[in-house]
């Protein structure tokens, strides 16, 4: 058993999102699901490699997008291809605007696991060399694909005072600022995470 499909990771019982309140796509909605799905009580960590094709629970994702707006107001993400080498084989050669990864059982001993997961994987997939704001803007829940249907994405937008941005692993391929209207205009190739997020947080004019 290699070690991706050996470690644990922190995952909520799907049932209990039904519970919250069952959704398709992407929720803005942090406040009605985030503290519940959080909660000790309601999570665990299970063997990751049994939980990849385990529907009855959902593994919590933190999936970051870095947005960066220039001195004429046009919006840029950070954009890149997932290597064959990154861990879900599914997403594969695909394009993604989101960075992040599993909350690990090592995070557990931290007074915020999910917090301190997500700035770990932050820390071993990108060098973040700009100032930024950071703020959770929502959650998708993609039941149409399979990896979706074990997976709960928890969205945070990164906004940064310059567009600098490096990958630290050679898997993060392709990487740079595309504007939001170019990636709109070209949704085929992306995970169907980032055509999720782009279609909904990039939809007005005034967001691109």
């Amino acid at each position: 058993m290699s070690l991706v499909q050996s470690e644990e990771v922190l995952v909520i019982p799907t049932t209990l999102l039904h519970q919250l309140g069952y959704f398709q796509g992407f929720s803005p909605d942090i406040d009605r699901y985030l503290d519940e799905l959080l909660k000790p009580e309601n999570t665990s960590y299970r063997r990751r490699g049994e939980m990849e094709s385990d529907p009855n629970f959902k593994q919590l994702i933190p999936y970051v997008l870095f947005r960066h707006r220039d001195a004429q107001g046009q919006v840029s993400v950070f954009r890149y291809t997932r290597g064959k080498g990154q861990g879900e084989q599914r997403l594969h050669q695909k394009h993604s605007v989101g960075i992040g990864g599993h909350i690990s059982s090592i995070d557990a001993t931290e007074t915020n696991p999910y917090e301190e997961g997500m700035r770990r994987e932050l820390e071993e997939e990108v060098s973040i060399n700009t100032r930024y704001e950071a703020r959770c803007v929502g959650l998708i829940n993609d039941d149409e694909t399979d990896v979706g249907k074990v997976h709960l994405g928890v969205v945070h937008i990164f906004d940064v005072a310059t567009p600098d941005i490096e990958p630290r692993e050679a898997e993060i391929m392709n990487t740079g600022f595309i504007p939001v209207k170019q990636l709109l205009e070209d949704l085929e190739g992306f995970e169907s995470w980032s055509r999720i997020c782009l279609s909904a947080l990039f939809h007005t004019s005034e967001d691109q």
